[in-house]
Parts: structure tokens; sequence; C-alpha cells
């Protein structure tokens, strides 16, 4: 089956086509004007890739209904624009692009591919809050974690890579790019992860604050008379590297430090250390660690934040090889001799995930 992988974002709309052996024929990226899809674009790249037999739509929020990917229909997509709220920076777009789609290509089947379905059966100990029962039960109040196909595919790829069977490994997966998150993958299952009910959760992100302490924003509530969208603006967009260095662009701050911009590298140090801090929780809730994956277009991409996580980590067996660490290489064991943890780069590969899951919901019995 071949299977469009589509993934409208906040500021991108990315498409690959992905045939039965997770072979990706053809990809198109389209930057999208003020989250915006332009019908028109999206028709030709669509025209440009023959053979669709099904659509993949990335979503990021499956809300409390939906813990698995499920076939598209009206329900699903009512459900979904109930939620928006939940995810406002991708969730608008991604309905955006499930309805052009519709309109495109009517009698193909589409998918809702949940990211948030890979860490549906995390124990209840690592998604629960302690709080009141009626903001966990009618609010559906809960961790959810995000970047599920990510994940996914970095710890399954992490495996095949290192000649294991997914079923005995426990991998940190580290999917850092402009949004950013951990899991903790153990067997194959996500048992623990940094983003929680919404993807503002966890790490510093490019405009995300990630976690903040809740008291704060009382306090701003209460004394600043800041009102609730005046702090989704504050810690969705204007947050986490953009609120200390005033860019949320991971090359810029690498470059600014080179120069000694002090605020570049306070915005890196905090980054650091909450990654670091992080991985190191991961790593406990499996009782160890037999591997490391970054993943991501920062995780991928940029050394110096893989060798500055790393050199906090060698109480773990986590030591990064210099030369090796600098290569550029996709999918590359980036270890030094001396580990006994294998550190690896992992090539993000989503769309092969998306077009996997795809498969799943359309072979199950209705």
């Amino acid at each position: 089956m071949r299977v469009l992988a589509l993934n409208a974002g906040s500021s991108s709309l990315k498409l690959s086509l992905v045939d039965q052996g997770d072979t990706v024929v053809a990809d198109r990226e389209f930057e999208v004007a003020e989250g915006r899809l332009d019908e028109s674009q999206l028709a030709t790249a669509i025209h440009d890739m023959p053979g669709i037999e099904a659509i993949g739509h990335r979503i990021v929020h499956g809300g409390p209904r939906y813990t698995r990917s499920v076939r598209l229909d009206g329900d699903v997509i009512r459900y979904l624009v109930t939620i928006t709220d939940l995810a406002p920076l991708h969730l608008p777009a991604a309905l955006a692009g499930i309805s052009a789609a519709r309109e495109l290509l009517p009698r193909v089947p589409g998918v809702a591919c949940l990211d948030t379905a890979f860490h549906s059966r995390m124990p209840e100990a690592a998604s629960t809050y302690a709080i009141p029962d009626e903001w966990r039960l009618r609010y559906g109040i809960r961790r959810y974690g995000f970047h599920g196909f990510s994940h996914a595919y970095a710890s399954r790829r992490a495996a095949e890579m290192l000649g294991r069977s997914t079923h005995e490994l426990r991998v940190v997966t580290c999917h850092l790019g402009s949004g950013a998150s951990l899991a903790a993958v153990h067997g194959g299952r996500s048992v623990d992860t940094t983003m929680g009910f919404t993807p503002l959760e966890g790490l510093v992100m490019a405009t995300r604050s990630g976690t903040v302490d809740p008291g704060a924003l009382l306090y701003l509530e209460r004394h600043a008379g800041l009102s609730e969208p005046q702090l989704t603006e504050a810690l969705d967009r204007n947050g986490g590297l953009t609120a200390l260095a005033g860019t949320g662009d991971m090359r810029e701050i690498l470059r600014r430090i080179a120069e000694g911009d002090d605020g570049a590298e306070l915005a890196f140090d905090v980054y650091i250390h909450r990654l670091r801090a992080l991985i190191a929780a991961m790593a406990a809730a499996m009782n160890g660690l037999d591997a490391l994956a970054f993943t991501g277009g920062v995780g991928e991409n940029a050394a110096p934040v893989r060798a500055a996580a790393a050199a906090g980590l060698r109480f773990l067996g986590v030591e990064l090889g210099p030369t090796l660490n600098a290569s550029l290489d996709p999918d590359c064991d980036i270890s030094a001799p001396t580990a006994t943890v294998p550190t690896l780069v992992i090539k993000a590969r989503e769309n092969v995930e998306v077009a996997r899951e795809v498969r799943r919901v359309l072979s199950a019995p209705a």
C-alpha cells in the first residue's frame, strides 16, 4: 500500500509518499504562511505523487477519547475540532490539511495518526498527575506525551543498529527540534516521557518554556493581571530559547556563543541543564540504560548539544568520541571506545512510522 504521510504544522507542510517496503519514494516540504495552507500548492504536490492508496495525517493530540490512531470520519474530525486548545500551534493546521486532502482525494481513506498513541500505555504512575479526581476524570487531565512517531521509530531503529531485539532494550530517545521531548522506551513500549497534558511540559524548546512551576503562573495571574491568552502566548510562542536568547534557532545561539554573547550562553546552559537532568530521569524510569539516541533537527545536527549533554552523563556509561560526534552521517554510533552505553544519532523518519500506522489501522477489522 502506497501511503501519503501528511504532516501539516504551524509553520510547514511536509508530504512523503511511502511504499510498502517503507521506502520514501517522494518528498515535498513547504512553508506555511501564518498557519494557512496553500491548497493549490498542496494540489500540485499530490498530483506529482501518483498511486496514493491511503493518507496518514500526523495529529499531535488525540485527547482523552483516542488512545490509538483511528480511521478518519466526520465524528473524528468534529472531536478534533473540540480539542484544538490542547495543541493550539498544531491542531488547527492539521485540521486544515485533513479538509484539503479530503477535497483533493475524496475516495482515498484517511487515518488520524496520533502522536499521543505511542505513550498511551505508560504506567499509571507515569501518566497520573496528583490533582483532584474531578480534574482527572471529568476533564481527562493526565500526561499524554508527544512526538510518538519519532520516539517509536528511533527506538526501533536503535535496536536494528545494535543488532538487538526491541523487547530487551532500554532506550532513552531524545527528539530535539523546535519542539523537544524525551521518552523512556523499555521493550518497545514508552514507559515515561517528558511532555505531559500538552506539549508545554518538560524540556526547554525553541519557543516553549518547558516545565514552569504552576505557582509562578498563579502568582503572575494574581499580581501582574495576566490573562489565559497572555500566558499561553508567553509560554507557547515567546518562551524557551526565544525568551532567553531572542531566537529559537540553535544554530544562531551557537554562533552567538562563539562571539561571546552572554544571553546565548545562558540559554544554552539552561537548555543543557534540563536536557541532562531529564535524560537521567528517563533512565531511572527503566532502572537502567542500554542506549541513548538523538534525533530531530537539533539532535541530528548540533554536535555541541550532544557533547554538552553527554558530558554530564558519564555516571550512566555515556561517553562520546569527539571525532565521531562531529560527523554528520545519518544513523551512526558516536560513542567513545570506553563507553559502556552506546550513543546513536538517528535520522528522524516519522513519515515511515506514520505509513506503518496507516497500514495497521486499515488492515484491522472494522
